[in-house]
């Protein structure tokens, strides 16, 4: 399989754009039924998903079976914890697959997974990292990670800037592969301005690329217990 951008789509024609919010926003990224072939495989019954969080020490993985298996004594100490930390510090909880760094080892599940995994053959592309180029400006980028994500009710990141000394991370892109969602059931990537104030909102949609400069403050916003989807994604960073 193999993922196309939208011949119609001009990067050199949105960077003004991009280059004065330092962010963006692409609907119909992907030509052809690409996006639809990821949407598929995200959705289904196949991928490793497992748990990551973080509330008052560092990030951690969990197997996603344990996770959801603990006794109801053990999620409501989670909770707690995860609550007061969140009040205050950077947290997060969501379901991922870290897409990259097993194919960064030579391991490739293939069948129908394989869509997911073009994701990460197209990002680290000529094609991609050359349309990253004409939008921003900035032609240092030759490798980018790739992550799966899904949100599902109680799921969140809060607020944070995605600078980490060493990580090398230019840009942040997201790529979306939700069909239907509603912008009251939560999971907005939102960008924050110095003021505190919610500068601009981008709702989980479908073959969208969101896009944006390192450091730039942005939080998920909390998925709703009424919502009525998960929230999918590949994501990652574009790094020099």
């Amino acid at each position: 399989m193999q993922l196309t951008i939208d011949p119609t789509l001009d990067p050199v024609a949105m960077a003004k754009v991009f280059r004065r919010l330092g962010r963006l926003h692409i609907p119909g990224f992907f030509a052809g039924d690409g996006a639809d072939q990821v949407t598929r495989a995200l959705a289904g019954p196949d991928v490793p998903w497992i748990k990551t969080w973080r509330t008052t020490g560092p990030s951690l993985d969990g197997d996603l079976a344990a996770f959801e298996g603990m006794t109801a004594e053990n999620r409501a100490a989670f909770d707690a914890e995860m609550k007061t930390a969140a009040a205050t510090g950077f947290c997060f909880q969501f379901d991922a697959w870290r897409v990259g760094e097993e194919l960064d080892v030579g391991i490739r599940r293939g069948g129908d997974l394989a869509a997911i995994e073009a994701v990460h053959d197209f990002v680290n592309s000529r094609a991609f990292l050359g349309f990253v180029e004409a939008l921003t400006g900035d032609g240092a980028g030759t490798y980018a990670d790739t992550m799966a994500s899904r949100y599902r009710s109680g799921d969140f990141l809060s607020a944070h800037d995605d600078h980490m000394t060493g990580k090398n991370r230019l840009f942040a892109y997201v790529l979306n592969f939700t069909p239907v969602w509603r912008p009251d059931w939560g999971g907005v990537l939102s960008f924050l301005d110095e003021d505190g104030h919610v500068a601009e909102g981008y709702t989980p949609s479908f073959n969208a690329l969101n896009i944006f400069a390192i450091p730039s403050a942005h939080a998920v916003s909390y998925v709703a217990p009424y919502a009525g989807a998960h929230r999918h994604a590949v994501t990652g960073w574009v790094r020099y």
